[in-house]
């Protein structure tokens, strides 16, 4: 099976091991993975921020980018859920129409392709300790994205998943919401990481290393003792 992967900006500058696990376990798995050095971003931060004639140069190249009958993999829902459900807006009555729709129709986020493409939970991963899951805004509500990821953390061995109370509730990242409303991006992330706290967690895990970038950002001012993982980093573990 032959895989694109689509490495989000944050992803390709802050967080590359994650990347790179991620083409770990998908090799595991028997995919062909490639990469097209190219890429650069979906246009989302435009697009959200109302420029969406930017937005759609950006998008035009991204489509250009990938090879829409091949799977397109991302370490994002919220990438993926942008690409998704909004690129048919940028891109209606354009000569790109049919081109975006099987591009869209071909693109995954990463636990979504494991678990609803391949059909696996088991990754054979070993991770000791308690881990709790964050449903990050863009997975849960973009992708619908709720199951799956809880059903390969539950395959790790030595690890104990435990649900944190409000699992389902921003933490308050949103992009530019966190620059523009910043003492309430603030109280939402300290809410998060206190309900994460409050499980007993070593571990606070989810598919979008946006929120994660957020809430280790309180974690790290406030000397909290918990670790953020993103999934692929935790299925890759161990072995």
């Amino acid at each position: 099976m032959n895989v694109q992967l689509f490495i989000p900006c944050f992803v390709d500058q802050l967080f590359p091991e994650t990347a790179f696990n991620m083409v770990k376990v998908l090799e595991k798995l028997g995919c062909t993975v490639s990469y097209n050095t190219d890429q650069t971003c979906c246009g989302q931060p435009a697009f959200n921020a109302g420029y969406w004639d930017e937005c759609r140069t950006v998008a035009t190249k991204f489509v250009k980018d990938f090879t829409p009958y091949d799977y397109i993999v991302a370490p994002s829902g919220s990438c993926t859920g942008f690409v998704r459900n909004y690129y048919g807006k940028l891109f209606d009555n354009s000569a790109a129409h049919n081109e975006v729709k099987q591009l869209k129709r071909n693109l995954y986020e990463f636990t979504e392709f494991l678990t609803e493409v391949l059909n696996v939970t088991d990754l054979g991963a070993t991770l000791n300790g308690v881990g709790t899951y964050h449903d990050a805004c863009g997975a849960l509500r973009e992708c619908g994205i709720k199951e799956g990821p809880r059903k390969l953390l539950e395959k790790v061995k030595g690890l104990e998943l435990r649900e944190m109370t409000d699992c389902e509730t921003c933490c308050g990242f949103g992009g530019t919401f966190a620059v523009k409303f910043e003492p309430i991006s603030i109280g939402m992330g300290e809410q998060k990481v206190h309900n994460a706290v409050n499980s007993g967690a070593d571990y606070l895990i989810s598919t979008d290393l946006s929120c994660l970038m957020h809430l280790d950002g309180y974690i790290r001012k406030h000397g909290t003792n918990i670790k953020i993982m993103h999934i692929a980093d935790v299925l890759a573990s161990g072995w």
